[in-house]
């Protein structure tokens, strides 16, 4: 028998076996923090491991686990350690195995026919509709997407969308885009994880060809959806309406999109998402109400499990809202982590602590690892583990918490939440969107309470008397308060300076940041405080974070030149409109692209757009016409980017046309000392499933 004597702990730095040593019973909190570095090694590999390289991980993972219990207790954590990093880079390689299907390699237009599965609205409020069941005409099924996106324009409305119904129009299809730079946000890896190979739109009228029998579950649940959303519109008109209706149910149909610009400048619009403080409120009142309900029968509540009973009330309610708002991913989200809090109370234990939120964590992490790089799941869990730990620490101060009068301390306690939470998922927004909003404190203190002190008790009530007709009583107290709401969000977008724009941080940044504060909460020891220098120099890296100088879109369709000292001027003021606006919004500009474009001091009307600054001299041909120019202006040392292919094979300057950009993608140069760096979308996102490389 193998033994490994030769293994001591004297073998080991002392100081790191005696820090292991005492976070004795703390060790499971870093469990989901593991999973998720290996999870984060997988997403930022160049290339997809190939089978044997699997074999090696899954091996090494498995041996390490055997391994610790093999070894000294004091080294095997270090053991464990290694096998969660690897476990967590398997799940994620598995998940994306499993998610695996076809992707659309072209354009397309033509015949689209499918069944719909789900229903929402684009940016531009365009009605869209997702379908499986794809058939494309002289498409070969084995390269059909399983799955395709389609926006409605034009003269619609002989249909009624619903799930199930099966339908077919004309339309264009692409594959998912790229980044609009390297290093940007890749929604071709969102798209792979959900399975859908393709998106587009159509001008042409959609037709239903067979009546939605397949799909009858998903139909009556979408059925009952869409008739308490207009039921809540009809007690509840205008905006009014629209909110409650998008916060019950998550049709967000009636909200205007100038609402929902307004909601996000004054940082409310987290209101409209079903998922952590939604499922958290309406679970947390469904306990208290049954507990209270089952307190005002003495023999009863003196002879049962009341509390347990009240839990199961509150699981049960919280899966029929998990069901009723369509299920999405941070409804999931949610209702794993107040499953998890009320199975404590089931098992008698502590229902609110930072082994509940790491144990949802880990559940959440080994079914979708793809949410690790997702905004929702980042923020969601940053507040939460923020909140529990300060909490914490207040309940262990007892001495501060008794010098507060206790009917101050739910208005005390209110503040610390917000301001809490605030903190936490700031840096994240801001790195996700790009802005931070000066007044969102403000607004949530104001707006907040009412969430949970009217809003969500106005909505049980409406359920409970829904059976009777008497729904109208519940919406109609519902109603002043999502009024409140509308009215304080509408302020505080239009205070000055009420947005900040923010620019995008370089990749490690927030991570690190997330590392040292969760070492901050959850290692034990002066040891802790090691990840405050940590959270200090990823926020000075974020501030030093440099942008690229030039920018040149996938197509070639905009040029975005930033000179020294200045803010980037665009080639054009319309044409890659989508592009274009993430690249200011990365910059953390907040000038329209049109203002950008009048940097440039050319009209809009112009084709031909020189530009120079930050060591480069470029000039943007876009169109046919403009081609014609191209000899006149291709000169040494000068980039010249056509709309159009040209072929010219031997010129004295860099010709960047279509048919290069299709290889490479969108392109980052930046100069620096005399040389030139050039980075592409290719070589940022490396081969990768969702990359179709």
């Amino acid at each position: 028998m193998l033994t490994f004597s030769l293994l001591r702990p004297a073998q080991v730095p002392a100081a790191l076996v005696s820090a292991i040593a005492a976070q004795r019973g703390r060790l499971v909190l870093f469990v989901p923090v593991l999973l998720a570095i290996g999870i984060g090694i997988y997403f930022a590999l160049p290339r997809d491991p190939v089978a044997l390289e699997w074999a090696g991980v899954g091996g090494l993972a498995l041996a390490l686990a055997l391994l610790s219990r093999r070894v000294p207790e004091d080294i095997a954590p270090l053991m464990l350690v290694c096998a969660l990093v690897a476990a967590g880079t398997l799940a994620a390689g598995a998940r994306a195995a499993l998610v695996s299907a076809p992707v659309l390699q072209y354009r397309y237009f033509g015949p689209i026919e499918g069944r719909i599965v789900r229903i929402d609205r684009s940016a531009t409020d365009a009605l869209r509709l997702t379908l499986d069941q794809v058939v494309l005409e002289r498409v070969a099924h084995a390269r059909t997407p399983e799955r395709v996106r389609i926006s409605l324009h034009g003269d619609q409305g002989f249909i009624t969308p619903e799930p199930g119904l099966r339908v077919a129009t004309t339309g264009h299809l692409a594959p998912p885009p790229a980044p609009s730079e390297p290093g940007g946000f890749d929604f071709r890896r969102l798209a792979w994880f959900e399975r859908l190979g393709a998106v587009g739109y159509t001008r042409v009228p959609v037709l239903a060809l067979a009546p939605a029998d397949q799909g009858a579950a998903g139909l009556r649940i979408h059925r009952l959806r869409m008739k308490i959303s207009g039921a809540v519109q009809a007690h509840l008109p205008g905006d009014r309406g629209g909110f409650a209706a998008a916060i019950l149910t998550g049709d967000r149909s009636g909200i205007a999109q100038a609402q929902m610009e307004e909601l996000r400048r004054s940082n409310l619009a987290h209101l409209l998402a079903i998922s952590g403080l939604h499922m958290g409120l309406l679970t947390g009142f469904v306990f208290g109400l049954l507990r209270l309900v089952m307190a005002m029968v003495p023999a009863f509540a003196l002879r049962a499990p009341t509390r347990k009973l009240a839990a199961l009330g509150a699981l049960a309610a919280g899966a029929f809202y998990l069901v009723l708002s369509g299920g999405n991913v941070a409804t999931e989200r949610a209702y794993i982590m107040v499953a998890v809090m009320l199975v404590a109370v089931l098992l008698d234990r502590r229902a609110i602590s930072l082994r509940s939120v790491a144990m949802a964590a880990t559940l959440i992490l080994l079914l979708r690892p793809e949410a690790l790089v997702q905004a929702g799941f980042q923020m969601s869990f940053a507040a939460t583990v923020a909140l529990v730990a300060v909490f914490q620490w207040l309940t262990q101060e007892r001495g501060w918490r008794a010098r507060i009068p206790r009917w101050v301390w739910p208005v005390v306690s209110v503040v610390i939440c917000s301001l809490v939470a605030g903190i936490a998922t700031a840096p994240i927004a801001a790195a996700s969107f790009n802005r931070i909003a000066e007044y969102g404190l403000i607004a949530n203190l104001l707006a907040v309470p009412l969430m949970g002190l009217v809003v969500m008790p106005a909505a049980v009530l409406a359920a409970l008397l829904a059976p009777f007709g008497l729904e109208w009583i519940g919406l109609k107290l519902m109603g002043p308060a999502i009024g409140w709401i509308l009215h304080v969000s509408a302020f505080v977008s239009g205070l000055e300076g009420a947005v900040m724009p923010v620019a995008q941080p370089a990749p490690s940044v927030i991570p690190a940041l997330v590392l040292g504060a969760l070492w901050v909460i959850v290692w034990q020891g002066r040891l802790r405080w090691a990840g405050v220098p940590v959270m200090a120099l990823a926020l000075i890296f974020w501030a030093e974070t440099p942008r690229p100088t030039l920018l040149i879109a996938r197509e070639g369709e905009v040029v975005g030149l930033m000179p020294e000292g200045g803010p980037r001027m665009l080639s054009r003021a319309r044409a890659g409109s989508f592009t274009a606006e993430s690249w200011l919004r990365a910059d953390g500009d907040s000038a329209t692209q049109a203002d950008a474009h009048a940097r440039s001091g050319f009209d809009p009307r112009d084709t031909v757009v020189h530009l120079r600054g930050g060591g480069f001299d470029v000039v943007h041909l876009a169109g046919q016409r403009a081609l014609a120019q191209l000899e006149a202006v291709c000169l040494p040392g000068r980039i010249v980017v056509v709309t159009q292919h040209s072929d010219a094979r031997q010129a004295p300057c860099q010709i960047i046309s279509p048919r290069d950009l299709r290889q490479s993608g969108a392109l980052a140069l930046s100069a620096s000392g005399g040389t030139v760096s050039i980075r592409s979308v290719a070589q940022a996102s490396g081969q990768r499933r969702w990359t179709g490389r």
